[in-house]
């Protein structure tokens, strides 16, 4: 842990088979958009970090400009369509990917292993055959902790 009494925590989110054709972007504080650090047509992933620092009742708090809502009901949107600056596209949609599930002794180890990253994967493609949209329910058993080897 830092003097400040926070720890940064690496965070890969995975978005599993998305409508072809569908831009996404990890969208960064009010309106920044963030690109993917790797795509393919049956997956997209998006890196981030966030600092956590223990709250004064000892809950685990995620900070930073990726880190959306109330530090209770934190969140991160991941957009489509118009939302991901993408002109040709019916679609205008954000799929928010609750980092509430995190359990917290997941999230201790992954404060301290170097290297750890806490991963979730998402379905990209809604009932409707467009992009996931609105609160969107984890894939498997929801967060779990990789390290580079396990990636």
């Amino acid at each position: 842990m830092s003097a400040s009494g926070e720890d940064t925590v690496a965070l890969r989110l995975i978005v599993e088979r998305p409508p072809a054709g569908a831009t996404w972007r990890l969208q960064r504080g009010r309106d920044a958009l963030v690109a993917p650090v790797h795509a393919t047509p049956e997956a997209i992933a998006f890196a981030l970090s966030l600092r956590v620092a223990d709250g004064p009742d000892g809950a685990p708090t995620l900070r930073g400009p990726e880190a959306q809502g109330a530090p209770a009901s934190r969140f991160v949107y991941l957009n489509s369509g118009t939302y991901a600056g993408q002109a040709d596209t019916p679609w205008s949609r954000r799929a928010k990917v609750p980092l509430t599930g995190i359990p917290p002794a997941l999230l201790a180890r992954a404060r301290a292993t170097p290297g750890a990253v806490l991963e979730a994967r998402i379905a990209g493609t809604a009932r409707d055959g467009g992009p996931a949209c609105a609160t969107v329910q984890l894939l498997g058993e929801g967060w779990r902790l990789v390290t580079d080897e396990g990636a």
